[in-house]
């Protein structure tokens, strides 16, 4: 009976904790951060505020967690990058293309992440620092297995492309998601806009590697 009990307890705390993060998740959609205060998450959650509390040591522990659980860029590990064995007629071109298509979709469709994004413009925070350094971490143990090796000293004009790629995918959403889709005459919320933003990207790439 006491491990029964022991069990339960434990799936009624990760359940709280999940209605907790949803509820972070939630107003920070709806209403940006500057909404995300104790008796606000406590009652999206409909858990005791105390719980906050008890189990993330207080609102910061809490949206800290929620924040290390969005970012796309942290969610590329270094023991996913470390599973890759490029084609040698290829050098990570396929993989780097991957992750760029599969982050213009999911900035794109997740809400939270835009919000989040435009909360680490807005306002400095140690968890939002904390979330950029480890996209440094994961980004720089990619560039130096997939592209200082291979292009050696064009390795930071590669750099430079990729920047100005991420950043570039990175406010294409926002735009679109806030201020309007149209975007150089590109309608980035229809499938048709997306579709070309996507050939534009292998199209670059491909032009990168041909010519660096």
């Amino acid at each position: 009976m006491e491990r029964k009990s022991a069990a339960g307890s434990i799936r009624n705390k990760e359940r709280s904790k999940k209605k907790f993060l949803d509820a972070v998740g939630k107003i920070l959609r709806t209403q940006g951060y500057t909404a995300l205060k104790v008796n606000s998450i406590a009652e999206m959650a409909g858990v005791d505020k105390k719980m906050i509390y008890s189990y993330f040591g207080g609102i910061d522990g809490l949206i800290d967690e929620y924040i290390r659980s969005q970012d796309y860029w942290s969610k590329v590990t270094i023991e996913e990058v470390e599973k890759i064995q490029p084609k040698p007629d290829d050098g990570g071109k396929s993989f780097i293309e991957k992750i760029l298509l599969t982050q213009f979709d999911y900035v794109h469709t997740h809400k939270e992440a835009q919000k989040l994004l435009l909360w680490r413009l807005s306002e400095p925070r140690k968890a939002l620092k904390k979330l950029t350094d480890t996209q440094e971490e994961n980004g720089e143990y990619l560039f130096k297995l997939l592209v200082d090796s291979r292009f050696k000293e064009n390795a930071q004009d590669v750099r430079s492309i990729m920047a100005i790629l991420v950043s570039g995918l990175y406010y294409l959403n926002m735009f679109a998601a806030i201020n309007g889709s149209i975007f150089c005459g590109i309608d980035v919320n229809s499938n048709k806009g997306r579709e070309k933003i996507r050939n534009a990207i292998s199209f670059l790439l491909h032009h990168t590697y041909e010519n660096l």
